[in-house]
């Protein structure tokens, strides 16, 4: 079997950001099938060029990265040039390597790199597997970025269209699943393998050191996030609460990441003269590790709109699986994950207040925070095993082939 994927911010293991595609494609290849990616060579994380070969085989995933406009980190219009241009030459790179090809994947968002997916499947006669990972233009209509009532109805019909093309969909949160089945899609043409995480990744017994010296951080009670700086990301609570918190000199923050907001976070955090906060920029997954181990607790926040109740944010299975309690700044079904097993804190969206008094239980409670890292530990590996994943996604390609 060969599957292949366009995804225009795939990731391997060597770079931040989520690796899921990755660590799927690297286990169908462990089962002897082949698996080839097209993407970017323009890291959605920093908007630059990727110091990668055009052409390159990691662990035995095939990647092809085509060259698209560096315009990702500007304002809405390069951005959807910049999503058409992968659109279109990720469809002829496609095009030319679809020969042998027995399964055509696209993930969304975007939903351009989605339709030309959609569109070589089409023409190749192939089944096509939709992947829902953000319900777009959904977050785009509630956050304020889409506007327009003709771009929305443009972007609806195209919606409608890959739920349509699909020959089956996957998507990474259950609340995703209710979505789809409220727009008319059959139960059975819909999957849920939720986001997750190798648990073997991360050692909740390691402390870290190494980072903490790097960063002059030692004896600190350090609390992370480790993510995209984005809009939606709402890190201004986070530097906000950080700023509440300098009377004690024992608290420090780190913003590990990348993103079109860093900029204007980096410029809060001078102007306000905070200076109990550390922007590491873009830390490799191969590096998170050490990252996390040096953390006494870590955070997680989006934006307070109705939207953001449906996602699994890939950074809290991390933490989760680093054995670190997380302070939660995003309500819905991730915040039922947290709860279920008591593996943290939830806050108030946009509430800095909240933030910085969980800060103070957790740096005076080091037993609590013990506690609540260690369940969320044994949750995740219960629950958002990433191997089990990867075992999910294998099969339904082969069933998706077979049937």
């Amino acid at each position: 079997m060969h599957c292949l994927l366009i995804h225009q911010m795939f990731l391997p293991s060597t770079q931040g950001g989520g690796t899921r595609h990755f660590e799927f494609a690297r286990f169908c290849t462990e089962q002897g099938d082949q698996f080839t990616v097209i993407a970017s060579d323009v890291s959605y994380l920093d908007g630059k060029r990727i110091n990668r070969p055009r052409e390159e085989r990691i662990d035995g995933v095939n990647i092809y990265r085509v060259s698209t406009l560096a315009v990702l980190h500007r304002n809405f219009i390069w951005r959807v040039l910049a999503f058409l241009g992968f659109m279109h030459k990720s469809f002829w790179a496609g095009w030319r390597r679809t020969k042998q090809v027995d399964i055509i994947m696209g993930t969304s968002p975007s939903l351009f790199q989605a339709f030309s997916a959609s569109m070589l499947a089409l023409f190749r006669r192939k089944p096509f597997l939709l992947e829902i990972r953000d319900l777009w233009p959904d977050f785009a209509i509630d956050m304020g970025i889409l506007k327009s009532r003709i771009l929305i109805f443009f972007a609806r019909r195209l919606e409608y269209h890959l739920y349509r093309r699909a020959r089956h969909i996957i998507v990474n949160s259950p609340a995703y699943v209710d979505y789809l089945v409220n727009k008319g899609i059959r139960p059975e043409k819909v999957t849920l393998i939720s986001n997750g995480v190798d648990p073997s990744m991360f050692d909740p017994e390691g402390d870290g050191t190494s980072f903490a010296k790097r960063y002059d951080l030692l004896g600190k009670f350090i609390v992370t996030y480790a993510g995209a700086i984005g809009p939606a990301n709402d890190i201004q609570t986070i530097v906000r609460a950080a700023e509440t918190l300098q009377d004690d000199p024992d608290i420090h923050f780190v913003l590990a990441g990348d993103g079109k907001a860093r900029q204007e976070i980096e410029q809060l955090v001078q102007e306000s003269k905070i200076g109990n906060v550390t922007l590491t920029g873009v830390i490799p997954k191969s590096e998170m590790a050490d990252l996390l181990a040096a953390s006494n607790a870590c955070v997680a926040t989006l934006m307070n709109i109705p939207m953001f109740k449906t996602t699994y944010p890939n950074k809290v299975f991390d933490y989760m699986a680093a054995g670190r309690p997380t302070i939660l700044g995003i309500d819905g079904v991730i915040r039922e994950v947290i709860e279920q097993c008591d593996g943290g804190i939830y806050v108030q969206p946009g509430d800095s207040k909240q933030f910085a008094d969980a800060v103070r239980r957790l740096k005076a409670d080091p037993d609590l925070c013990q506690r609540m890292g260690q369940r969320a530990r044994e949750h995740v590996v219960r629950h958002f095993n990433r191997n089990d994943h990867a075992r999910q996604f294998h099969r339904l390609l082969q069933n998706l082939l077979n049937n």
